[in-house]
């Protein structure tokens, strides 16, 4: 694999094919939203999913409290730790299945394909939560399925990812990489409110929805699963047929073993040490911030509903609210990421998710207002660091090599992806109370922004990331990757 000094761009930018590549962000938001965030997280760590006799006893307290009311609360405290506990396990998993996934995937020339069969997996995952069901005999049951099938849905959709994310460089030049990024990022965030206010007008906030839906053993909740994973599926349908596959960078013949690939990884880390530092050290610090970035997003819905008393419908209005501020901050933020460069947003996005999330800690006990000034303001700054994260690294990468560069963003962040989890967890079951979960979070956050400062990727050129390659050629003994 050769590069130069410059990555070259695309000779041209193809609109019908970013408009597919969008799409694939689109209908994502039908797992980030409807699933991982606003509506299947926030519902199955709920009091539906509470013994309903402790539900009945602190309700008749009332707002004085009392022995039932503390009660309830560490029952939703502990559904929360055990979200938390799944979701960590489920990044480990992805940091030892992802790592040769991208470059297998270059050099086979089936990007598009395992781009599909993940899509396939994460929407029959999500198809599946409909099962899960608030039944006061076994509702420890159909938690921990519930979580379960959370858990297998996110592996799928981050391995999903990687071949996605390689993407940018097929169907953008490297002075568009910002934008084309943000307006992919942007279409997942209105994507998502499409979807919500669908949800929100035909299942979720009337008594009597569509086709006589009501919230009778969770029926809105599931039938809402439901129709998620039927609108991933088909905004998936446009990418897989637009975007051409990739060319195979790989030599023709027997494909590299698992385990021999593992060992490639191991020669490609040591090769990126000895000649892109600054490449590894992003990789490492972008780990870290994602994962608060994620946690955000993940926790953000329990919070509001824990936390700050929001109701189902309350939370999917604000859901479709954020959704609106995320998409429009993150679609202007791509240009100027081409202006500025995307380290330059990324940093200023982390400092003001810091500021953002300190107040939504210190304020929780101010209200529903306090939520929706400063959880906006969270939302301004987690789309814009997400995409210019992407851009950043595509910026860098040598043609040919973006399915191994992105498995390794992927690896690396999902090997720090218990990080935001477990600070979440551990902050609530050492303090006794959801709102230092946030605190958590922030943490997370504040140790990626520093691990971030001092990198200077942008100084990487292609020609040393050729010599990671060509090292690990020659240690493999014919250059096959």
């Amino acid at each position: 694999m050769t590069a130069t000094t410059e990555a070259p761009s695309a000779p041209r930018i193809h609109r019908g094919q970013v408009g597919a590549w969008a799409l694939w962000d689109w209908g994502s938001a039908a797992f980030n939203a409807v699933i991982t965030t606003f509506v299947f997280t926030r519902w199955i760590t709920s009091s539906d999913f509470v013994t309903p006799s402790v539900v009945a006893a602190a309700a008749a307290e009332g707002e004085a409290g009392g022995p039932a009311t503390a009660q309830l609360d560490a029952a939703l405290a502990q559904h929360s730790t055990w979200l938390g506990w799944g979701l960590a396990l489920a990044g480990l998993v992805i940091a030892v299945v992802a790592p040769v996934l991208g470059a297998r995937a270059d050099g086979a020339g089936r990007r598009r394909l395992w781009l599909g069969i993940h899509t396939a997996v994460t929407v029959a995952l999500s198809a599946a939560m409909v099962l899960v069901r608030p039944d006061p005999d076994s509702s420890t049951f159909n938690l921990l399925l519930g979580i379960t099938l959370l858990g297998l849905g996110n592996i799928a959709f981050e391995l999903a990812n990687v071949n996605y994310n390689a993407m940018l460089r097929q169907i953008s030049s490297r002075e568009a990489m910002g934008r084309i990024s943000g307006i992919g990022w942007g279409a997942g965030y209105l994507g998502g409110i499409a979807l919500l206010l669908i949800l929100f007008v035909g299942f979720i906030n009337p008594e009597v929805g569509w086709f006589g839906v009501t919230g009778e053993d969770g029926m809105d909740i599931r039938i809402s699963v439901l129709v998620a994973a039927l609108w991933f599926g088909l905004f998936a349908i446009p990418v897989l047929v637009v975007v051409p596959e990739a060319p195979q960078t790989g030599p023709a013949g027997p494909r590299t073993g698992v385990l021999e690939s593992y060992r490639i990884l191991g020669r490609d880390l040591r090769g990126l040490w000895r000649h892109g530092r600054s490449l590894l050290a992003f990789l490492v610090a972008s780990a870290v911030y994602r994962d608060g970035l994620a946690g955000v997003f993940t926790f953000g819905a329990v919070i509001a509903s824990v936390t700050f008393g929001f109701s189902a419908g309350e939370v999917v209005v604000f859901a479709i609210a954020a959704n609106v501020v995320a998409g429009v901050a993150t679609i202007g933020c791509g240009f100027l990421d081409d202006r500025v460069g995307p380290k330059a947003v990324i940093v200023a996005s982390l400092i003001g998710l810091l500021v953002a999330g300190t107040a939504v800690f210190l304020l929780h006990d101010a209200g529903q207002t306090a939520f929706w000034v400063f959880g906006l303001l969270l939302c301004v700054f987690v789309g814009p660091a997400q995409s210019a994260s992407r851009s950043l690294l595509a910026r860098v990468v040598p043609p040919g090599r973006e399915g191994e560069m992105f498995g390794l963003y992927a690896t690396t962040g999902r090997a720090a992806s218990f990080l935001a989890p477990l600070a979440f967890s551990t902050s609530i079951a050492i303090a006794g109370a959801q709102h230092w979960g946030v605190l958590g979070i922030m943490v997370v956050l504040a140790l990626g922004l520093v691990l971030l400062l001092p990198v200077r990727v942008e100084r990487v050129a292609a020609r040393d990331l050729e010599a990671v390659g060509d090292e690990a050629a020659d240690a493999t003994g014919d250059g096959a990757r």
